[in-house]
């Protein structure tokens, strides 16, 4: 599955209004049972591009062969979203 503007759009308002990453991650999940969502260190990501950054937070792109993930820029390779917040 790739990732839609229409899902960017959404994961946006969603990161960027949660009252913690957590629970965005939780409501994502809810809503988009086929979609992949991880939390991960801020300063894990720190050499990636982020597809969307909301003040703090930031969401990027990820694609899984089933065993490794890798970050993309390309929304139609991803298959899942990484939150972190700084």
């Amino acid at each position: 599955m790739s990732i839609s503007t229409e899902h960017l759009r959404a994961a946006g308002e969603l990161v960027g209004a949660a009252a913690t990453l957590r629970d965005a991650a939780s409501i994502w999940r809810s809503q988009h049972p086929d979609m992949k969502v991880v939390l991960v260190d801020a300063m894990d990501m720190r050499d990636e591009k982020p597809a969307l950054m909301l003040g703090a937070r930031k969401v990027y792109l990820a694609t899984s062969n089933g065993h490794c993930w890798s970050v993309t820029e390309q929304p139609e390779e991803a298959d899942a979203l990484i939150l972190t917040q700084d």
